[in-house]
């Protein structure tokens, strides 16, 4: 486990596969073919496209989850997510009711920066995320402060990183394209969504 702790404003662990026993070599394949996955456009600078990667919400029964001005409704959890989120409930000893899926098709696929801080995820929310299948660079900036480093990780097959504390009031963060050919990606990110 790394502790980035001496960062200003940042506050996350990461765990490297070999640092926990979630991983299991079929979790990329069952995710990929059980979850509902759907394309959602954005709007961005007046222009509306399709998201570059493929997403889903799984939740308790009547959370609802609103981001890039779409609300969702989760859908009921697959046994496997369901095991993953009591994982993640232990290793972050927090509680989550939702999971945002992050389907990464190829290199193409990317996530711009951004922070998870709508106000129904509440102040200091903790997120955890866990990562399957191929490697992505994971790059994090300061909102306000060009005197402190920007931060990249690369999220390796079964790695977990857990935000917490005042980290997404601070900073931002995002999943860069590839040039070079990138295999998919699966990525899980369990939140507490505030009733």
């Amino acid at each position: 486990m790394s502790k980035h702790s001496t960062i200003p404003d940042l506050e996350i662990d990461f765990f490297a596969s070999h640092e926990h026993a979630l991983w299991s070599e079929s979790h990329l394949q069952e995710l990929q073919s059980t979850l509902q996955w759907r394309s959602e456009t954005i709007t961005m600078f007046g222009r509306t496209m399709l998201q570059p990667r493929l997403i889903a919400f799984y939740a308790d029964e009547g959370v609802r989850y609103t981001y890039s001005r779409r609300t969702f409704t989760g859908l009921t959890w697959t046994p496997l997510l369901e095991r993953l989120r009591q994982d993640a409930c232990r290793l972050a000893g927090a509680s989550f009711n939702s999971v945002l899926a992050n389907y990464y098709r190829d290199g193409s696929d990317s996530m711009g920066m951004h922070a998870d801080d709508e106000p129904e995820l509440g102040i200091n929310p903790v997120i955890v995320s866990m990562s399957f299948g191929a490697t992505r660079r994971f790059v994090m900036k300061h909102r306000t402060r060009r005197d402190v480093p920007a931060v990249e990780l690369a999220l390796t097959d079964s790695s977990i990183l857990v935000m917490r504390g005042a980290t997404q009031h601070h900073w931002l963060h995002g999943i860069k394209k590839e040039t070079r050919p990138v295999g998919p990606r699966v990525n899980l990110t369990f939140r507490k969504v505030l009733g």
